[in-house]
């Protein structure tokens, strides 16, 4: 029975699954050892076999990592959300509202990078800063074969943040790190937009997408402009009541 499920649902050795994928075993490992892809079927101590699901699962990591810059941290997130998120109505339906939405909302499927070592000269951030950065799960990276490291261009604003931040006297010697400071507004806002999107499923599944488009776009600066004074506001209290 084992047998013949192997070559039915798993047809696949590892070294099929690297000449399909295009990595490295090393790279698949680290992936299943992540927890990011499904372990195979095991047939002996070191020997597994993998089915057409390891395969699509794997191309779509390489390509959130390799094309789109995600860390992996937020392709966890991503296939979070494939696993455990939506029905393919609530999918087709998104895929509507995007193509409705505008470009400055969504982005565009070619990404430009550009030289880590350009953008830390011109934010006047350290290595150690922008390696604390990647690793709360901010943006992610790409290198070329030549070894030189890149990032996406839409990312860039939030290193060049981190060197005003740096520059206004908030220091390393002062405790104040990536992990600390920037860590503490990406789980919130992360967390904050899980439960912003049940609801938006919820409350807007029957409404066409032209029209979930157009709140969208113009709910989402009453949000940013609600979180920014609301944030004053508790700074504010907090001070008063001292």
């Amino acid at each position: 029975m084992q047998q013949a499920m192997r070559h039915t649902d798993y047809p696949y050795r590892m070294k099929d699954l690297c000449d399909r994928t295009g990595l490295p075993r090393q790279a698949i490992h680290f992936y299943i050892q992540q927890g990011l892809v499904a372990e195979g079927l095991k047939t002996g101590r070191n020997m597994a076999y993998y089915g057409d699901a390891h395969v699509e699962r794997i191309l779509l990591i390489k390509k959130l990592q390799h094309e789109r810059f995600l860390p992996l941290k937020a392709i966890r997130a991503v296939l979070d959300d494939t696993d455990d998120g939506f029905t393919p109505a609530q999918q087709r339906l998104f895929a509507e509202v995007k193509e409705q939405l505008p470009k400055s909302i969504v982005k565009s499927d070619e990404f430009v990078g550009i030289a880590v070592a350009e953008v830390l000269m011109r934010s006047r951030i350290d290595r150690a800063d922008f390696d604390a950065m990647i690793a709360t799960g901010l943006f992610g990276t790409r290198e070329d074969a030549q070894g030189h490291l890149f990032m996406r261009q839409d990312d860039v604003w939030m290193v060049e943040l981190w060197g005003e931040v740096r520059q206004a006297g908030f220091t390393r010697e002062l405790g104040f790190t990536p992990e600390i400071v920037m860590s503490i507004y990406e789980q919130s806002i992360s967390q904050m937009f899980k439960q912003e999107r049940v609801v938006l499923t919820t409350l807007l599944e029957s409404i066409p997408a032209a029209e979930i488009a157009r709140l969208v776009a113009l709910g989402l600066p009453m949000i940013h402009r609600f979180l920014v004074r609301y944030h004053e506001t508790k700074v504010r209290d907090f001070f008063t009541a001292m």
